[in-house]
């Protein structure tokens, strides 16, 4: 048999799964881990933020009692002094799915969304499909992949591969989505043909129990849209319009109707999340002092390598970012006291976001910050539901 992505059946369409609880929420909360030394600020200014897994795993513990719906990990290949400067920004990193599949076993409610570049070097889809099946066993049916297809030349010849054209990557990674698909949804062997793959008397166990893991992509291109809307449950989205607000703000209508109506003509309904920088302080006048300080201790070599690596990139996300919004970080920028934070979510919602995937610069006390202060407002206007309102997921191997 060839191999085909069934889109009829999600885990979001199936009550009791953790992706349909997340998805009941008016507007889902992410955490962007800082599993890369620097998080997603190319500053110096002195802070917490740590690229080690126990302070992953403390984000993970407080953002699942703050009632965060999922974590996500960066994946990346850098070479040696990563990005270069005096932090050598992004030197330091956890591998993505080893990292985030771990806080399964720490955690009971949250989604764990683990990046990986399919394309690159070694994987095949059976492995992946074992994986991720065992994953989804282990996790509950929590576990999902956000599937990308890399950007960055120098990434594939890291594997000793030369880049594949732009668009024809998203026919690959539908090609190997469909292998996994296949594998998981099957209780029998399988004989599966594509260009790529060839599989003789495949078998993967356990089934997912809620047809397949989660699946996610990062994109902003015509050909990752459709892939994204035929292929995934959730995308992950970037302002066509650079970070600041009020410019994203403007742009966004338009991005997420484009994904929606895209979605629609191939009979499915997906998620949207898009990822803001956090800085928030009791007042604006605060925050935007922090966010001065921050800015004030650019990490310049630092910030010529991250800029100037992008700049080779062939992906059409984050091509309107300007050098300055680079050091604070993030797709978008949300600056204030926590009631002007929940007005720009609230503006975010009513541009199409279906959910925030949050990056802030100190991570620990920010994220401490967000829940004591911004929160219980998110409540109040209607974004969030407490989550002891939604019944407890049990966490079980059974």
């Amino acid at each position: 048999m060839t191999a085909a992505f069934d889109g009829t059946t999600s885990p979001a369409d199936i009550p009791g799964s953790p992706l349909h609880a997340a998805f009941q929420q008016p507007l889902m909360l992410g955490l962007f881990l800082p599993i890369q030394n620097g998080g997603w600020s190319i500053s110096t200014l002195p802070r917490g933020t740590d690229w080690r897994f126990d302070y992953n795993a403390r984000l993970t513990q407080k953002a699942e009692a703050l009632g965060f719906d999922l974590v996500f990990g960066l994946a990346q290949w850098l070479g040696k002094n990563g990005h270069g400067g005096a932090l050598k920004y992004r030197e330091q990193s956890l591998d993505a799915f080893i990292a985030t599949s771990a806080l399964a076993a720490i955690t009971e409610r949250i989604l764990l969304i683990s990046t990986v570049h399919a394309l690159y070097g070694p994987w095949h889809p059976l492995h992946l499909a074992k994986f991720g099946a065992t994953l989804d066993h282990i996790s509950g049916g929590r576990w999902g992949i956000n599937l990308v297809t890399g950007h960055v030349a120098s990434e594939w010849a890291m594997f000793g591969q030369p880049m594949i054209e732009h668009d024809e990557r998203y026919v690959r990674a539908a090609e190997f989505v469909g292998v996994l698909d296949t594998l998981w949804r099957s209780d029998a062997n399988q004989h599966i043909r594509t260009k790529h793959w060839q599989l003789n008397d495949a078998f993967v166990s356990p089934r997912p129990r809620f047809h397949r893991p989660v699946l996610v992509n990062a994109t902003g291109s015509a050909a990752g849209i459709d892939y994204a809307v035929r292929h995934s449950d959730l995308i992950f989205i970037t302002s066509p319009a650079g970070a600041a607000f009020d410019d994203a703000i403007a742009a966004l209508p338009a991005h997420t109707a484009t994904i929606r109506e895209s979605a629609q003509r191939v009979n499915r309904r997906v998620r949207t999340l898009i990822n803001p920088t956090i800085v928030c302080r009791p007042t604006e006048r605060e925050a935007r002092e922090y966010h001065d300080a921050i800015v004030a201790h650019a990490d310049e070599g630092a910030l010529d390598g991250f800029v100037g690596m992008h700049g080779k990139s062939d992906a059409k996300a984050w091509a309107q970012h300007k050098r300055e919004q680079r050091i604070l970080g993030g797709n978008l920028h949300l600056i204030g006291s926590p009631e002007r934070i929940v007005e720009q979510l609230l503006a975010l919602k009513r541009a199409g976001c279906d959910g925030v995937q949050l990056t802030f610069f100190d991570f620990e006390p920010d994220l401490a910050y967000f829940g004591d202060a911004v929160l219980p407002l998110l409540v109040e206007a209607g974004l969030r539901i407490p989550a002891s309102a939604h019944q407890p997921l049990l966490h079980t191997t059974s």
